[in-house]
């Protein structure tokens, strides 16, 4: 269980994709304009990446690693597939992709003609292709991470751009600087709010870090210690002997 809250908070903040490694940028930026469609672009990524991510996942165990058609027979153990990893993940999201398009169509045109031609080009959207290479090059083990993965993935993404839609249509009425208006001012934000993620960093990783220190600090008072005490036992027996000595002499 810790497993899988690790990783949720850890995709959505730590390792966002878009304010982490930047990808999805084109969406990201072009429909931010207004919150409504981001909201809509992010609700259908966050669907994408949990169906996709899963479903890869499975063929990447099952079908694309080295060994994994053992499954098919002894003889079939040597056989190496990952070279169709790109080819087999593209063909799900664009599987995918289509299937969100048509829902989108059926049920909310006003949403499908305000994404425009972006909603299809979910489909080479870097951000869900990078969720499942991600997966893969991550090692996940199983299903259930697989799918934590894909979700809290889109849901990051849909936090990045949900915020910046509604920064983009706050500054509407700002008095920003002739030059940076338009995409200037927003690289600007995009970056300040990527350092606010990444400072989410040490939310997972201070608690380990803290004990070894902790432990390599107290190791030390008692070494201290004890170097101090047998000094002060060294100290204690040539004052002995010295006060024998004198008492000799007179």
């Amino acid at each position: 269980m810790l497993e899988h809250i690790e990783l949720f908070f850890k995709s959505i903040f730590i390792d966002n994709m878009v304010f982490a490694v930047f990808l999805g940028m084109c969406s990201y930026l072009a429909v931010s304009k207004k919150v409504s469609t981001a909201v809509g672009l992010g609700a259908a990524v966050i669907f994408v990446l949990a169906v996709t991510v899963p479903l890869n996942w499975l063929l990447d165990q099952y079908l694309l690693r080295d060994g994994a058609l053992v499954w098919l027979g002894p003889e079939y153990a040597d056989y190496n597939l990952s070279f169709l990893s790109f080819i087999l993940f593209i063909a799900t999201i664009a599987t995918m992709v289509q299937l969100v398009e048509i829902v989108v169509e059926k049920f909310s045109p006003s949403l499908y003609n305000s994404l425009g031609i972006f909603l299809p080009l979910i489909a080479v959207n870097c951000a869900i292709l990078g969720g499942s290479l991600f997966m893969q090059s991550r090692d996940i083990q199983s299903l259930g991470l697989a799918f934590n993965y894909g979700v809290s993935s889109g849901i990051g993404w849909f936090l990045a751009i949900l915020a910046i839609a509604a920064i983009r249509e706050k500054i509407r009425y700002s008095n920003v600087p002739a030059p940076l208006r338009g995409l200037g001012i927003t690289f600007i934000i995009t970056g300040l709010m990527g350092i606010g993620f990444q400072s989410f960093g040490g939310m997972l990783t201070g608690g380990d870090d803290a004990a070894p220190v902790e432990d390599e600090q107290r190791m030390d008072y008692d070494k201290v210690s004890e170097i101090k005490k047998e000094n002060l036992d060294k100290e204690d027996i040539d004052e002995k002997e010295i006060s024998y000595n004198d008492a000799i002499n007179e």
